[in-house]
């Protein structure tokens, strides 16, 4: 059965994020885009960024009230190359930064470029790209600005300066130099009738700032919390829990990490009464580790107290207080008759087809008997399954003819069967599950809802695997329709999806599909035990290309790149490995690269760029197959983009001739970092025809010109834009 990823729910309770590059107006003759936004170099993104953030839009206003400045907007994407020279080479430019000053300054980009927002101790980790706001908080603020702001266009680079009253003074977009936008900026104050109040920032108390709302500020702060004995982290920690509403949510973090379990509870007193919208995800990040039943209890009560205002907040408190709770389907019954390693295979279809045979000649032997017409019922359906669905075009017309009157035979079998007098959760369960086929969803979930719990645990075959996630998908989406609604919903619909899910992850015809779902489940309601359900199921499917995606996830998030590679390199050692694995680390490797990339590490990101490749190589020679070559590809463009960024341009050229050489439309690939080869080429001829080195500009182009025409294809991001006006003076 084919479910749909939990991401629906998430997709109900943020914005989508698609940005559109800066392309709208043909540039002034004779230039280039890579002429006009040079591309930052390896010594570029090393640089600190000059700018100061403010952590949330609520922080922003707070200042620019107290101190009556503007607040500017900054939008920002990645790859596209504006926003590249924006974030790699301006904001690091400390002339450009004084432009800046006398605005509030906010960032809004909505790509991540750590893998976790805070390490082990509660410490911020900043994004690499953008400075003091950490990825988190970037990415927070886009949605905010996009409603209040991007009129429906989510465009970058894009700067927007709100007064005090929320009104815009201007919303500069699509322009074909920087000069025109900081000419704006710098208007912007001068025009300004409103006089700034002055700050102060010399002999202020650490309540002072502890109070404040401007990230400068913060950090102090939060840098004399670590830099503090106990007593002294005890006071400040206090001090933070007697703001009440206004409790500095990091700080509380800080306390809550700490190896002082006094402190860390005293700082959950404070997260039940802060008001913050961040407090929001620093409790469901509490709710994760183990915590007194008491101490849950209040925690989860304090989510549902920002209910009001956000519907991920409600969303979690009810899923934890359904994560408690009694389930339809009993698991301890469940359990006590699966017995887990007993795993049999899933029926071919010969053995599929002699069945159906049987039961036939069953029911031909014996007409008035209803479990044999279910019999038949539920072999008609078995066979539907087993015949996937087809495009209708050719020959595949037919076989989904035949396979939607195996539906309806099934169907029809199972309602003759109920006239005969049969009962009980089978002819529901087979009503659900054709129902489900033959594309009747509602009426699907309504009948696997009434039968699941019904189902005894000596029911092993496929139509009690395909009940139970047709009852956990039930469930799922009818949470989902509730949060589009703004609804409550039962919190047993949490117990529901969590217990179907277990069953299924013992069932002897449980899928992968089952677990990565279930692990998404957990996972985004913050569930303690969601750990454990991946790596049962990476012991269950070690070769499931979904499952290791979500590992890779998980290892980044909790260990960093280098916990990533250690991982697999663990994995890779291990006796039985699969055959596989060398691909999957291989690919972990790449991910790491960019994690380096994201944080200007060239000499580390190159290394696991190797790495891959060497992953790569081992699969091919264990398994002689060359489904890595595009990865390989890719590896080599991450590589040619480092060595353009450190000046290295004949052999950023040898690195695009490896990436044509091994998987032509890769170049066309967009990496984690939103660039392709072909754009790194492109960057690379500018600098060759800068650099007076023609050779390099020959080779380039009979290598382009060699490519076919998809490998030429812009990203998606530069096709939109080049349909978009020009530059929007307010």
């Amino acid at each position: 059965m084919l479910l749909r990823p939990l991401r629906i729910l998430a997709a109900c309770l943020s914005f989508a994020a698609t940005a559109l590059a800066q392309e709208g107006v043909p540039p002034p003759p004779g230039l280039v885009p890579e002429q006009m936004w040079p591309a930052p170099t390896a010594a570029d993104w090393q640089k600190p960024v000059a700018i100061r953030w403010q952590r949330t839009w609520e922080d922003a206003v707070r200042l620019s009230q107290a101190t009556k400045r503007p607040i500017l907007v900054c939008v920002n994407m990645d790859g596209e190359i504006a926003s590249e020279h924006y974030a790699g080479i301006r904001y690091r430019d400390p002339e450009i930064a004084r432009l800046y000053e006398p605005y509030v300054c906010v960032i809004a980009s909505v790509y991540r470029h750590t893998p976790r927002d805070h390490d082990e101790q509660g410490r911020r980790i900043p994004c690499p790209r953008f400075g003091c706001v950490t990825c988190g908080e970037h990415i927070a603020l886009e949605p905010v600005v996009y409603e209040k702001f991007l009129d429906g266009k989510r465009i970058a680079p894009r700067h927007i300066m709100v007064e005090l009253d929320g009104s815009e003074t201007y919303d500069v977009f699509y322009t074909w130099d920087t000069q025109s936008v900081f000419d704006t900026i710098r208007r912007g104050i001068e025009q300004r009738d409103v006089p700034l109040a002055p700050v102060v920032r010399g002999d202020r108390s650490l309540l002072e700032k502890l109070r404040s709302a401007d990230s400068r500020d913060r950090e102090e702060v939060e840098a004399t919390f670590a830099a503090a004995d106990a007593a002294q982290r005890r006071a400040l920690v206090d001090a933070a829990v007697a703001e009440g509403a206004n409790a500095p949510v990091e700080l509380l973090r800080l306390a809550a990490w700490s190896l002082d379990p006094e402190l860390a509870q005293q700082a959950r007193r404070g997260m039940l009464q802060a008001q913050d919208p961040n407090a929001v995800e620093l409790i469901a990040d509490t709710l994760r580790g183990p915590l007194l039943a008491d101490e849950r209890r209040d925690l989860v009560a304090a989510l549902a107290r920002f209910g009001a205002t956000s519907t991920r907040a409600r969303t979690l408190a009810t899923a934890h207080r359904g994560l408690g709770q009694e389930a339809a389907i009993d698991t301890r019954r469940w359990g006590a008759a699966l017995q887990p390693g007993t795993y049999a295979p899933a029926p071919i279809d010969a053995d599929v087809a002699a069945t159906a045979q049987a039961r036939d000649e069953a029911l031909a032997a014996r007409p008035a008997d209803p479990a044999a017409r279910l019999d038949v019922a539920e072999a008609s359906l078995l066979q539907a399954l087993a015949a996937a669905p087809q495009s209708p075009r050719g020959g595949s017309r037919q076989a989904e003819r035949a396979r939607q009157l195996l539906l309806a035979d099934a169907e029809r079998e199972t309602a003759a069967a109920i006239a005969q007098g049969a009962a009980g959760w089978r002819p529901t369960a087979l009503r659900a599950v054709a129902a489900f086929h033959a594309g009747r969803r509602e009426q699907a979930y309504e009948l696997a809802a009434a039968a699941a719990p019904d189902l005894p645990p000596d029911a092993p075959g496929r139509l009690a695997m395909e009940l139970l996630a047709l009852f956990a998908e039930a469930r799922q989406e009818a949470i989902v329709a509730a949060v589009r609604q703004k609804q409550d919903w039962p919190p047993q619909w949490t117990a529901d999806v969590h217990a179907a899910y277990a069953v299924l992850a013992r069932h002897p015809l449980g899928q992968d599909t089952h677990a990565a779902h279930h692990y998404d489940f957990l996972r985004f309601f913050g569930a303690a035990d969601a750990d454990a359900v991946l790596d049962q199921a990476l012991e269950r499917f070690p070769s499931s290309a979904r499952l290791h995606q979500r590992l890779r996830t998980r290892l980044l998030e909790q260990r960093g790149a280098e916990g990533l590679e250690a991982d697999y390199t663990r994995r890779l050692a291990a006796e039985g490995a699969p055959a596989v694995l060398p691909w999957f680390a291989g690919y972990a490797a790449l991910v790491a690269a960019e994690v380096h990339r994201r944080a200007a590490d060239a000499d580390a990101a190159v290394a696991c760029y190797w790495r891959a490749l060497g992953h790569f190589d081992a699969y091919r020679q264990a398994t002689g197959q060359t489904d890595g070559a595009h990865y390989e590809a890719m590896a080599h463009a991450g590589i040619a983009r480092l060595q353009l960024e450190g000046g290295a341009l004949e052999a950023c050229l040898q690195s695009l001739q490896q990436v044509f050489r091994l998987a032509p439309l890769a170049a066309a690939a967009v990496d984690g970092l939103g660039v392709t080869a072909v754009q790194t080429a492109d960057m690379l001829r500018a600098r060759a025809v800068a650099a007076g080195a023609q050779a390099i500009v020959e080779t380039l182009a009979r290598e382009l010109a060699a490519l076919p025409p998809a490998a030429l294809e812009p990203p998606e991001y530069e096709r939109a834009s080049r349909q978009a006006g020009g530059r929007r003076p307010r």
